[in-house]
């Protein structure tokens, strides 16, 4: 079965085809800038496609390019929010999509975007099996004591603020290859899973469970991101509003303003890193920030999986950044945690181990994949024709 995964942004949308019994990647690419310039026509400076629909012409295009008359069988779409209704994957129809459209509100970033892309697809091929694979479904298993916010009922039953998690295609993902890695039934796997990239969340998973994770009602809560302040006190945002700042304003600020970019004026982690080492005050303090607020979660989870097996760091920084890892578990001494700085040092595709024989529990680096787990979701629905 040939997969086409899609992950659409407001500007972007990034594409790949999988032949998902084979396990392998046939094709894949990210077209950018779109809605940012005339597509093409008319007078200008052509900067990129028109609108989503426009994309996939490309997109469509270029698989016909690479893979010839070959057949997609269906189209699987990362969807971030599902809210409280989807707890799993499911087959895309005109009430789903309205559905997700009206999730909106709680993940503005996304949402908006995931939804152009299934529209883009239903308009090309309006035949073909569509999938929404939801970032917050593996997150449903969060007992009420961690979902729950303190504030009154109301809130919760009349507007549906509550934690719901992100990332949960990438965690359970990792889950599943840490406890391979472990020679683990992935119901013995207790861990701590650290995905981070220019977002970023950790999640405590108990019994190859999802118990708790760091993102919240929206992708803003938990750590420091590359632009995302993560945890603030809330009443910061009531002194803001006093002081005249609009509700866009501080919208903006907090999400494409502060994290990583607000510290150090850089959401490149690699660059912070660059910097910090040459002495750049600004850049050490935001790399002591980011480690010390993961290094809490860290300790915290440890507790809420009851003893965790593994730590694991996943996604873009989790896998490459030896320099913040070491900056992590530098911190978490109190656990037993060691890192074996050649082991942490190398670099590889592969799932491994970095840390001493001596550490109190291995420290594992597991590159995440998304897009297959996307794929053999969408597979797996429509094989099973629900």
């Amino acid at each position: 079965m040939l997969v086409l995964v899609i992950n659409s942004g407001s500007s972007s949308l990034k594409y790949q085809v999988r032949d998902v019994a084979a396990g392998t990647v046939l094709t894949e690419g990210l077209i950018e800038k779109i809605g940012m310039g005339n597509g093409g026509g008319g007078d200008g400076e052509i900067e990129g496609p028109r609108d989503h629909a426009e994309a996939l012409e490309q997109v469509d295009a270029a698989i016909h390019r690479e893979l010839g008359g070959l057949e997609l069988a269906a189209v699987g779409h990362r969807v971030v929010h599902g809210g409280e209704r989807f707890a799993e994957p499911v087959l895309v129809d005109n009430e789903i999509t309205r559905a997700i459209e009206r999730l909106n509100p709680l993940a503005p970033l996304h949402n908006p975007a995931n939804v152009l892309g299934i529209r883009a697809i239903t308009k090309k091929w309006p035949k073909m099996p569509q999938v929404a694979v939801f970032d917050t479904a593996f997150h449903r298993t969060l007992p009420e004591h961690a979902w729950r916010y303190a504030v009154p009922d109301e809130l919760y039953t009349n507007h549906g603020i509550r934690r719901y998690g992100f990332h949960g295609t990438s965690h359970e993902y990792v889950a599943r290859r840490s406890a391979v890695l472990l020679d683990l039934p992935i119901e013995e796997f207790d861990g701590v899973i650290a995905h981070l990239g220019n977002g970023a969340s950790v999640t405590a998973i108990r019994g190859g469970r999802s118990v708790d994770t760091s993102m919240g009602f929206t992708p803003l809560e938990g750590l420091v991101m590359g632009t995302r302040s993560g945890d603030l006190d809330p009443s910061i945002l009531v002194f803001l509003g006093r002081a005249g700042w609009s509700p866009e304003d501080i919208d903006t600020m907090l999400n494409r303003e502060s994290g990583l970019k607000g510290l150090a004026g850089n959401n490149d982690m690699r660059s912070v890193v660059e910097a910090s080492e040459s002495g750049d005050e600004k850049a050490r303090m935001a790399l002591a920030v980011a480690s010390y607020r993961l290094a809490k979660y860290i300790g915290g989870y440890h507790v809420a999986v009851g003893g965790a097996k593994a730590l694991v760091f996943t996604a873009g920084i989790g896998e490459n950044s030896q320099q913040f890892r070491a900056h992590v578990a530098d911190r978490l001494g109190a656990l037993g945690i060691e890192l074996d700085a050649g082991l942490n040092a190398q670099r590889s595709k592969e799932p491994r181990v970095i840390s001493t024989p001596s550490s109190a529990i291995p420290v594992l680096v597991v590159p995440t994949d998304e897009e297959r787990a996307i794929a053999e979701a969408t597979a797996a629905v429509v094989g099973s024709g629900s």
